[in-house]
């Protein structure tokens, strides 16, 4: 659903068994380190180290010509959220918990999808989803 409305180019954070692009950084790759380019999507490890994929893909989405659209924890009461997601053009609240492919339950948490453009700075035009959006 989120393919067809914005025409990924590149995934960022994938293997080549969940890859959502033709084009995509895996682990080995290290997307943290890479440029990234075009219509991104991003659904980062949801670890410790999910701050700095927030924090990059805010940063990528600076540069000219590239947006990032993000799933990812709904957890406003963190510091990267309030430091960045609050800085995107667009957070998709989406109602319900995700079941990811292939899991026996839900999610734990609820979940969003942030869209930052370049050029935009927040605060963000706030919305609400459906949790079918095709992981």
């Amino acid at each position: 659903m989120l393919d067809e409305e914005f025409g990924f180019d590149l995934d960022v954070c994938a293997t080549a068994e969940n890859a959502k692009c033709e084009t995509y950084f895996t682990p080995d790759d290290d997307g943290l380190a890479q440029d990234w380019y075009g219509m991104c999507w991003m659904n980062p490890p949801y670890g410790s180290e999910i701050k700095q994929w927030i924090r990059k893909a805010y940063e990528e989405s600076r540069k000219d010509g590239v947006t990032v659209v993000a799933l990812i924890p709904a957890r406003t009461d963190t510091q990267y959220w309030h430091d960045y997601v609050m800085r995107a053009a667009e957070v998709r609240l989406v109602r319900g918990r995700l079941r990811f492919e292939g899991a026996d339950s839900s999610a734990p948490f609820p979940s969003a999808v942030v869209v930052w453009h370049a050029g935009s700075e927040g605060p963000p035009k706030f919305s609400t989803m459906p949790s079918a959006i095709g992981n």
